[in-house]
């Protein structure tokens, strides 16, 4: 045989080893990742976040945000249009404005920042407990685990790494009723439960539609879930267009160094 011959053939039968061995994977990833985006694009997107401006309800030791022209520097005037070809805002403003995210470091000396949090609990599976029914009999319903504990008996066990996101509907009022959107007390989370999902079932964040996670008069629950590490978002909405289970979110904010809050924008994929 000749060495042509003999050369050809070992790079046969290596190529064959490759192929047979997965050595060429990415190719089969890619393969992959189209068939996902295919099936995402195909699905239904529901937006769970809120526009804000700088009349929106904010905690008022916060105060409102301010949203002015950016200017020039050295003119002082206003970049414009017809003047400059471009034009920008400057944005004064707390980082917990609007639907946001609380990294631990909001509350936990030695918490994670939101620009460590790992890009993988960006996107996770959602699960959305349904309290709208137990507020017509108590408006500020705490969700305790009995609640919780009936959701499973009729969906499921709360899937481990799962995002837990509750649903009052008090997002409805953000833009119609703002004073009440900002009423005290409200329907929130119980301490117990906010430590049974984190302690019995391994949720990777929680979400709620209200400014804060609950309203003990040291906000207890919030204190909890940033001390062990996950993080949270609040004032979320549209979570009565989602169901119980089988969406994912994606939540995205911008990478602050040492951030310790920021508005984001989250959405459900739905299945």
């Amino acid at each position: 045989m000749s060495h042509a011959r003999f050369a050809g053939r070992c790079l046969s039968v290596l190529a064959a080893a490759a192929i047979g061995y997965g050595l060429v994977a990415p190719a089969q990833a890619e393969t992959q990742l189209g068939r996902a985006y295919r099936i995402i694009a195909g699905k239904q997107f529901v937006d769970l976040t809120h526009s804000f401006g700088p009349n929106t309800p904010v905690w008022s030791g916060f105060g409102q945000a301010r949203m002015t022209p950016a200017v020039d520097p050295q003119t002082r005037q206003p970049y414009t249009i017809a003047k400059d070809g471009f034009r920008s805002t400057y944005y004064e403003m707390v980082g917990q404005y609007g639907t946001h995210v609380d990294p631990p470091a909001h509350f936990a000396e030695d918490g994670i920042t939101m620009d460590r949090i790992p890009l993988k609990q960006m996107i996770l599976p959602l699960v959305v407990f349904d309290a709208t029914p137990l507020l017509v009999k108590d408006p500020n319903h705490a969700f305790s685990i009995h609640d919780l504990r009936a959701w499973e008996r009729k969906h499921g066990r709360v899937p481990k790494g799962a995002f837990a996101a509750l649903r009052t509907d008090m997002y409805k009022d953000w833009n119609s009723d703002p004073e009440r959107f900002k009423r005290s007390p409200f329907p929130a989370w119980s301490l117990e439960t906010v430590k049974f999902l984190v302690e019995q079932r391994g949720v990777t964040a929680i979400g709620h539609e209200s400014m804060d996670t609950d309203t003990t008069d040291k906000m207890e629950s919030e204190t909890y879930i940033l001390h062990k590490g996950r993080y949270q978002i609040e004032v979320m909405a549209n979570l009565d267009q989602v169901p119980a289970t089988g969406a994912l979110i994606v939540v995205a904010w911008p990478k602050v160094k040492d951030g310790l809050g920021f508005p984001a924008r989250a959405f459900a994929i739905l299945p």
